[in-house]
């Protein structure tokens, strides 16, 4: 039995983020890269495993069909999962997985290894219960990721530091050969996004601007915008990617 992905289109029209073609067109970026390394199909049981899926239930969005579970060591998670992720969820610890070995078909990590202290542990994890030939699709900021993208915006914007905080990060990122050396392997496909031109959006998003005079710079800023995202390919620089694995 083979269970499909699903459609680019339908895949992004369901960005869990607000305003998803301004505030969050930083999150479709990251979805169509998601797509774009994720296969088109997986095999076996169609089980998919999402470690810190948090809020956002991108897996069950990825594959409608298949039987997702979602991990995170949060238990108030259990209580907030999205209407559409269609999920048991468990909680538990990346680093020491309360799940069989070879008992997934794809293992997702989207903006979590960032967030975990021993990330080695947590990769090889991830390896352990994901069945030979199945998929581990990850997420995550490159190396010289920085906030905001564009010096002309740090008057208008938090302190990078302020959101690593917010967000949990204990590293900026990672360059290719350190997940090659984490996974023990290099990825089988990759896929950058947000670009030099599209970071403006992402500054925007994240600035102490307020929402009218957001609205004034992104209107602005569209026409470039969407062209830098139209011509978006996956090896384009970026400062984050999306990676696929197979074990």
């Amino acid at each position: 039995m083979m269970t499909k992905k699903a459609r680019l289109g339908q895949f992004l029209s369901r960005n869990p983020y607000p305003h998803g073609l301004t505030d969050g067109l930083f999150y479709r970026e990251k979805m169509r890269a998601i797509h774009r390394v994720a296969p088109a199909e997986i095999g076996g049981s169609g089980r998919v495993l999402e470690i810190g899926g948090g809020r956002s239930g991108l897996a069950s969005i990825l594959y409608p069909e298949a039987e997702i579970i979602t991990l995170d060591i949060d238990p108030e998670l259990g209580e907030h999962q999205p209407s559409w992720a269609r999920s048991i969820f468990v909680c538990g610890d990346a680093c020491s997985l309360p799940l069989d070995d070879d008992s997934f078909d794809v293992v997702t990590m989207f903006d979590v290894l960032e967030h975990i202290e021993d990330d080695r542990r947590a990769a090889q994890e991830a390896l352990r219960v994901v069945r030979p030939g199945g998929y581990i699709l990850i997420s995550t900021p490159e190396m010289n990721w920085h906030y905001p993208y564009f010096n002309v915006m740090k008057p208008l914007c938090p302190h990078e530091s302020e959101l690593m905080r917010e967000w949990g990060h204990v590293r900026r990122g990672y360059r290719d050969p350190q997940l090659a050396d984490l996974f023990n392997r290099r990825p089988e496909r990759r896929a950058t996004f947000i670009n030099p031109v599209t970071a403006f959006f992402h500054d925007v998003s994240f600035s102490r601007i307020g929402r009218r005079r957001r609205k004034i710079l992104y209107a602005l800023a569209a026409p470039v915008t969407l062209v830098g995202y139209l011509m978006h390919r996956p090896s384009t620089r970026g400062t984050e990617t999306a990676f696929a694995w197979r074990k």
